[in-house]
């Protein structure tokens, strides 16, 4: 069963560590969120997607390994060097779940509308397909946000897909230049405003509106960002719902 509305599960959070090496992974609680929101099928089909990272072998191999034994189905798209499965509309219409992960935001929308896949999940988000990722798979269905895909001095990226129709900012709390640049660039209209998480914070979207901030870690938050009536960001604290506990 698809879900009630076009959903989106925007976050900077996703897998955690079973600490045996660095992609020895489990899903973190967000993924039992983002079943909930398909529906809560018995068998649900989770397909990912790692063209942020250049479709990462062993990345893509920690992803089959976190939910081995689980009742997710688990599969992944990847289109390096061609396309891993016929028919990528059919494939990604026929999941529950879809899940990015996190790398070069700029990349993976540029590799994503040579194949297309910028309409195509414009279509799976309609039909009811869970969008879900974490970092570039969270700015991706904004308007844009800002990236370190050009270098280590952030900047704005602004052709993000628009499903959502404002700006998103990750790692909110982690990395010192995310903050002001988020800022200046609201403020200047570079982006519209929009919304921000702290490391372990996610943003539920119900169709384009945000209906809860959710998290995986105690004293996180999600952030609401507007440029004020005299040009300069105005930032308001939302206090998320905690999720099941999360190990480091």
């Amino acid at each position: 069963m698809p879900a009630s509305q076009p959903t989106i599960l925007a976050t900077s959070m996703g897998f955690a560590s079973r600490g045996r090496g660095p992609y020895d992974w489990r899903p973190g609680p967000v993924f039992d969120l983002a079943v909930e929101l398909a529906g809560a099928p018995e068998r649900p089909r989770l397909c990912y997607l790692g063209t942020a990272t250049g479709d990462d072998p062993v990345r893509i191999a920690g992803v089959y390994g976190a939910f081995s034994g689980s009742a997710v189905q688990v599969s992944h798209l990847s289109l390096f060097t061609m396309p891993t499965v016929p028919d990528m509309r059919a494939h990604l219409l026929a999941q529950d779940v879809v899940w990015v992960g996190g790398g070069s935001v700029a990349n993976l929308l540029a590799v994503w509308r040579v194949h297309g896949l910028d309409a195509i999940f414009r279509e799976v988000w309609e039909a009811g397909v869970v969008l879900g990722g974490v970092s570039a798979g969270s700015l991706c269905w904004h308007v844009g946000g800002t990236t370190d895909s050009y270098g280590p001095d952030l900047r704005p990226v602004t052709n993000g897909l628009g499903l959502i129709p404002t700006s998103n900012g990750v790692h909110y709390d982690s990395e010192e230049q995310r903050r002001p640049l988020y800022h200046q660039l609201v403020a200047d209209g570079t982006l519209p405003g929009g919304h921000a998480t702290d490391d372990g914070v996610g943003l539920v979207y119900r169709g384009t509106e945000l209906v809860e901030a959710v998290a995986d870690r105690p004293d996180k938050a999600a952030y609401r960002v507007e440029r004020g009536p005299d040009g300069t960001a105005v930032e308001t604290r939302l206090e998320p719902r905690r999720l099941g506990r999360a190990e480091a």
